[in-house]
């Protein structure tokens, strides 16, 4: 997925500084963005307090979205580098094309993973025949140093593993829990986890204490350690949790995020992540001279154009502003 912001902001994030080491409840709500020509998300990462959790740079949630008399998603081909994107669906269906000739239509409960390293680029849309809801999320990984300008690459997964206790349903979408493992390739130490809670639900899921989390609320409301949050919302919980409470009177879906706290200092403009102006201001440049570095899209549409540069510099910071 883009970010189509014709004005995208400047976020600088990662690095330790401000990584909270102890347990918190930092909850913000999502800013209502126009993805494409039909689609509204709530984003959540980067948020204007806080900018990464673990690995995580990018939050969309959007749906459940009535779109049987409309085109539904509608994302035209866009370039990325130095990221990994998770799509995840709750309901609908979403057709992935990229510049490595992959042609893959997700559904609820398969994961698209697509590594950008030094540069890819993507199309998504909904198919022409398609169910009437769309509701999903869909996030960013920042790629640590070493891997994020490697060759890129997909990955489609139709089964992954999921455990369940009393009133509670997990799907392990990222990384491990519990003692279940995605298969989708991580490149830093992570979670993700698509939580489903029946009515009246009291669970505890255990955590890694060296993480630092956030719970994004897609369906319903939850007690959350103590802290009600309602659909549309996120909660930071910084780090040093050994497990997490979850508690309903209603039925809830939630997805937990986490990982060990970013170090490196990153730049994310538009759909780049990258290290510093000179290699953002490089990856849009050829993005717009349609350099063979983004292949293309077939049969997508036409190709998104790059907004123009902030003034200044782009420099690198931390996880929170």
């Amino acid at each position: 997925m883009s970010n189509l912001d014709l004005t995208p902001t400047l976020t600088t994030c990662g690095g330790l500084a401000d990584v909270a080491p102890l347990p918190v409840a930092e909850v913000f709500t999502g800013r209502e963005v126009l993805l494409g020509e039909a689609t509204n998300v709530r984003r959540l990462l980067p948020n204007l307090g806080r900018r990464m959790v673990g690995p995580w740079c990018f939050v969309d949630h959007y749906g459940p979205d009535d779109i049987a008399d409309a085109a539904g998603m509608q994302v035209p081909p866009h370039p990325h580098i130095g990221l990994q994107t998770v799509s995840w669906l709750l309901s609908g269906e979403v057709r992935h094309r990229d510049s490595l000739g992959s042609d893959q239509v997700l559904t609820p409960g398969t994961l698209g993973l697509m590594t950008s390293g030094h540069g890819i680029s993507h199309a998504e849309h909904s198919p022409v025949t398609h169910p009437r809801f769309l509701h999903g999320v869909q996030l960013w990984v920042a790629l640590p140093d070493g891997v994020r300008t490697a060759g890129p690459s997909w990955e489609f997964h139709e089964h992954l593993p999921a455990f369940s206790d009393a009133g509670m349903s997990a799907t392990v979408v990222m990384g491990e829990l519990a003692g279940e493992r995605s298969p989708g390739k991580a490149y830093s130490p992570i979670v993700g986890a698509d939580i489903v809670l029946d009515a009246g639900a009291d669970v505890a899921l255990p955590l890694e204490r060296e993480f630092e989390h956030g719970v994004l609320m897609m369906s319903g409301d939850a007690d959350i350690e103590g802290t009600e949050l309602s659909v549309g919302s996120m909660i930071y919980l910084g780090c040093g949790r050994r497990q997490l409470r979850l508690r309903t009177s209603s039925p809830a879906r939630l997805m937990l995020l986490g990982g060990e706290p970013f170090g490196e200092k990153i730049v994310m403009w538009w759909n780049f992540v990258g290290r510093s102006d000179e290699e953002i201001t490089l990856a849009r440049d050829q993005w717009e001279a349609n350099a063979a570095r983004f292949g293309d899209v077939r049969g997508a549409g036409n190709r998104l154009s790059a907004p123009e540069l902030p003034p200044g510099r782009l420099l690198p910071g931390g996880s929170a502003r």
